[in-house]
């Protein structure tokens, strides 16, 4: 019989050795190797994800072990789940592809676990569907949600807050025997959760969290590095030969990774993000990476005591009307994904107390804010080495549109000279290291937001005019070729 062989894991990134080492050679790291033993032979855990193959789909992976020319393969898109959620839809690319695996991260208490057994108890209930025509219902599918946290009776608690069920037994039972196809299994062994995938054949897999979920033929604690990845491609293995999506969550490590190191991002097909402040009722679903779409589209929710609360129109929310006749205020039309929407930038420019004079930013770039204002001093002419300067962008928001720095510039001036900006304005720019106003993308649609919204003049940079039909627009296009001519326009 072949002897196991053993195995040497960095902690702290994955590096692999065949034997001790005391500082690892990628992370630069010491004492973070630990042994590990490998089994020559298949594990029950392998054996249970390979399983699946031969039962559901032996026919699909015979075919896609053949040799295929390029022209032979459909350029189909594959049919995917609609999770009853416009947001969460528009983060994955269109819905949950068969097959897939994807990974739900952010920080302890953002909100990641509310997401995910709201989501599933919609697409396990008869609710109707967003993408359905008429409003037309979706069939409900057997969704199995397995948790390594909380108890069974935790998270019926939670289901209930979540439903507004609190009311009635009439009323809770007929919800009861809607949500005949909700799972819930309280299991941390690998092993086990793949008999009970078996016995139930669930159409979506929920693992709540990955870090809690721990294999046999691992010899150390889980939310180790071997444990993850052992359990990552156990769950990939299933998930790619039986068809059926499995959502992970993972947390946020003290380093600021998302659940361990980087092997786990690359085991999975898409990694999306949960972001937000929780002293703020909003929170961002950011989508990191993603094989079936962009990863570029964003999603806001509103936290409320019932779950998260789909925002359609952020514009309304992130503006105020309590800064009339405020300085440091300015309000730029920015894009991120395919989704524009206006934000409000907030700045404060004040004498420094101390030798060294203060440059902080929330939810923007320390880095960029620093060349802006260095712009600011050597092209404008307007003095800031002695002086602090806080930027903030309203609502908890982190934007990382180009477009945003002529709004930076413009509220960072504002609060210089205490001018506040006249209500009506907003603007959208992108400025260069020599001062000029750099064209942005999708200008279109930046100028239809701003004017749907009642504003009446909007900045752009001149480039952008090129093609531009000025006549459908009601709002008042002030076109600018640098820096000076926009705080002109806006300050006289």
């Amino acid at each position: 019989m072949a002897k196991d062989k053993i195995m040497y894991v960095c902690d702290n990134c994955g590096q692999e050795s065949a034997k001790w080492i005391g500082k690892c050679p990628a992370c630069g790291q010491w004492n973070t190797f630990k042994e590990m033993r490998v089994s020559p032979t298949p594990s029950a855990v392998r054996k249970a994800a390979g399983s699946f193959a031969a039962d559901s789909i032996s026919s699909r992976s015979r075919d896609a072990a053949r040799v295929l020319r390029l022209s032979d393969i459909s350029a189909h898109d594959d049919p995917r789940i609609d999770m009853h959620d416009a947001e969460l839809n528009r983060v994955l690319g269109g819905g949950l592809v068969p097959g897939s695996i994807v990974l739900l991260g952010g920080e302890p208490g953002i909100g990641k676990s509310t997401l995910s057994l709201q989501t599933m108890l919609a697409l396990a209930g008869s609710a109707t569907s967003s993408a359905a025509p008429d409003g037309q219902q979706a069939a409900p599918r057997r969704v199995l949600y397995v948790s390594g946290e909380e108890s069974a009776h935790q998270l019926k608690m939670r289901a209930d807050r979540l439903m507004g069920i609190a009311a009635a037994n009439s009323k809770l039972d007929a919800l009861n025997s809607q949500l005949d196809n909700f799972l819930i299994l309280c299991e941390n062994s690998l092993e086990s959760i793949f008999e009970h995938i078996k016995d139930v054949k669930p159409e979506v897999v929920v693992i709540d969290s990955i870090q809690t979920i721990a294999t046999e033929d691992v010899e150390s604690s889980p939310g180790s590095i071997a444990q993850v990845r052992e359990c990552a491609s156990a769950l990939l293995r299933f998930a790619k030969s039986s068809g059926v999506p499995v959502i992970l969550i993972g947390h946020i490590t003290k380093e600021g990774t998302l659940a361990g190191p980087k092997i786990l991002e690359h085991i999975v097909d898409t990694v999306i993000q949960f972001e937000g402040d929780q002293h703020y009722m909003y929170r961002i679903l950011r989508s990191i990476k993603n094989r079936f779409g962009s990863t570029s589209e964003l999603g806001i929710y509103e936290m409320q005591q019932t779950g998260l609360r789909q925002v359609s129109n952020p514009s309304e929310l992130l503006l105020t009307d309590s800064h009339d006749g405020l300085s440091g205020v300015a309000i730029s039309s920015a894009i991120e994904g395919v989704r524009p929407f206006l934000v409000e930038t907030q700045a404060l420019v004040s004498t420094a107390a101390y030798g060294t004079p203060q440059r902080s930013a929330t939810g923007f770039d320390q880095r960029r804010l620093n060349m802006l204002l260095a712009v600011l001093e050597k092209r404008v002419g307007f003095k800031l080495m002695q002086k602090d300067v806080f930027l903030n962008i309203a609502g908890g928001l982190r934007v990382t549109d180009m477009a945003m720095d002529l709004s930076v510039i413009a509220a960072v001036l504002s609060s210089n000279v205490d001018t506040p900006i006249d209500d009506g304005w907003c603007m959208a720019g992108e400025v260069g290291l020599s001062g000029e106003v750099r064209p942005v993308a999708r200008i279109e649609q930046r100028i239809s937001e701003a004017e749907k919204l009642g504003f009446q003049h909007i900045i752009i940079p001149k480039y952008n005019l090129s093609g531009l039909n000025r006549k459908k627009f009601q709002i008042e296009i002030v076109p600018v070729r640098k820096v000076e001519e926009a705080l002109r326009a806006l300050f006289g």
